[in-house]
């Protein structure tokens, strides 16, 4: 671990340089052998910053799909509105979905979609039929709003990607703003997060980093309907550097997006005496990242490759983004390279 006074430019990681100097090598292998087809490795702690491109991503700033990195901002954007007193952590969801209502809904909150504990399936039983219908959000929003709990609400913590859409529609009933507009204007645009957006942004998907996905399914992570939806729990673009800009502005809150208290009680456990450790929206599961990590580490993982945390207790972020699908390298790749620059 790097004592704090240590923080002065590249003489910040020499201690430990052979660690990153580990990590960027094996990332660089996994480019050259063609098992990953584009990555994008940045690493930042006090003054010190390195970001490095490899395979087929032609520079630091190219834009991948974030996949479920996207969860956290998402959240955001809902305490946003609760620092401008919009609404309350305790409101239940039908104060702004009037037609979420029975079958135990009632008793649902805003809280219970950003912590996991709605009781809402992660995917919806009808969302491989959507995607290939081309269906916008409405479709998934009005799916959401009648498919059966799988628990009671508030008793268990289960990952649920349908938690995060409907808060992300309370955020667009309550401003009449689309979400994608509303993160750009309030917190892609106020972070200088220049490379980031909810969908494509106006950009080319060639000027992307195309996921690893076989067939040519129209629906795909690569497909124009996909990359264009907007999915608040798996659609943002960005690049590793801003994905860490994003990420730090939880570790130095008070010049955030948010108010310092709200920045705060976003990365510690609101879960408490439940089967899984959460923030609103983000993961704070100790264990869960680097392996050198504190227990005052948040982050996210992301289905398309990615993986970004930051250690409150060592000033330090990390956010490696990839083309390979998390189920084919989760270990191999991501929590290898997570592992060793938490070493670092």
């Amino acid at each position: 671990m790097l004592r704090r006074d240590f923080l002065q430019g590249a003489v910040a990681l020499a201690l430990k340089r052979d660690r990153l100097d580990a990590a960027i090598a094996m990332v660089g292998k996994a480019t050259s052998d063609g098992r990953v087809s584009a990555a994008s490795l940045h690493v930042q702690q006090g003054s010190y910053e390195l970001s490095r491109a490899f395979g087929r991503a032609p520079g630091a700033a190219t834009p991948f799909l974030l996949a479920s990195i996207t969860k956290p901002m998402t959240a955001t954007a809902v305490m946003i509105l609760h620092d401008r007193n919009a609404l309350s952590l305790a409101d239940p969801v039908r104060r702004f979905i009037p037609e979420f209502s029975g079958g135990g809904r009632d008793s649902i909150t805003i809280k219970h979609l950003l912590t996991h504990t709605s009781g809402l399936p992660d995917m919806l039983p009808e969302n491989e039929a959507l995607r290939r219908a081309h269906a916008p959000l409405a479709e998934f929003v009005a799916g959401a709003c009648k498919t059966p709990l799988l628990f009671k609400p508030g008793t268990q913590v289960k990952y649920q990607s349908m938690g995060l859409l409907l808060a992300a529609e309370i955020v667009e009933r309550i401003t009449g703003t689309r979400l994608r507009d509303f993160l750009h204007k309030e917190v892609f645009d106020p972070l200088r997060m220049a490379q980031t957006s909810l969908g494509l942004g106006g950009r080319a998907i060639a000027s992307t980093a195309l996921c690893q996905v076989s067939g040519n399914d129209d629906w795909n992570w690569n497909s124009p309907y996909w990359r264009n939806l907007g999915a608040p729990w798996g659609g943002a673009h960005a690049s590793a550097a801003d994905v860490a800009k994003f990420c730090r502005a939880f570790l130095r809150p008070a010049s955030s997006i948010l108010k310092p208290a709200t920045a705060a009680a976003m990365v510690k456990n609101q879960t408490e005496g439940l089967n899984q450790p959460w923030g609103l929206g983000w993961k704070v599961q100790p264990g869960g990242f680097g392996k050198a990590c504190s227990a005052e580490t948040f982050g996210h993982d992301g289905s398309t490759g990615t993986l970004a945390w930051a250690d409150l207790a060592r000033d330090l972020t990390f956010v490696l983004l990839t083309t390979r699908p998390a189920a084919e390298d989760r270990e191999h790749l991501l929590r290898a390279v997570s592992d060793l620059v938490s070493e670092s």
